[in-house]
């Protein structure tokens, strides 16, 4: 499974958490009759356990916004991407914000992806 296949399934499960809190990734996972890459579960386990910092790094770098007006789709996308940049030293972060920016416009629209971009361009390290 490519990376990319990973980011899209790892997205579905943790978008799915997100709207139904009674579910686990466990039983999402079941429900999708897949098995999962080991990056799919690297990133659907490190945003769960790494959710608090995460949520508030976002509400950190954002500009008019509050956190609680973040649509879910985005929300989820913004976790994902954020943790890429932060704890997977291996993918350049450029196509961490890249990738979000392209499920965001396959799963919302175009104007998803320029808010997801401008949030998490304030991430680049200098």
């Amino acid at each position: 499974m490519s990376r990319k296949h990973s980011r899209e399934k790892a997205f579905q499960v943790l978008f799915q958490i997100d709207i139904n809190p009674n579910s686990t990734p466990d039983q999402l996972i079941q429900a999708m009759d897949e098995d999962l890459s080991d990056f799919a579960n690297q990133l659907i386990n490190g945003v769960l356990e790494q959710k608090v910092e995460l949520d508030q790094a976002i509400s950190e770098n954002l500009d008019h916004w509050s956190f609680s007006r973040i649509g879910t789709v985005e929300k989820t996308l913004l976790r994902i991407a954020v943790f890429e940049m932060k704890y997977v030293e291996e993918i350049p972060e450029k196509v961490s914000i890249n990738e979000a920016v392209e499920l965001a416009k396959r799963f919302h629209d175009e104007q998803s992806g320029k808010f997801i971009n401008g949030v998490l361009s304030k991430f680049i390290r200098s």
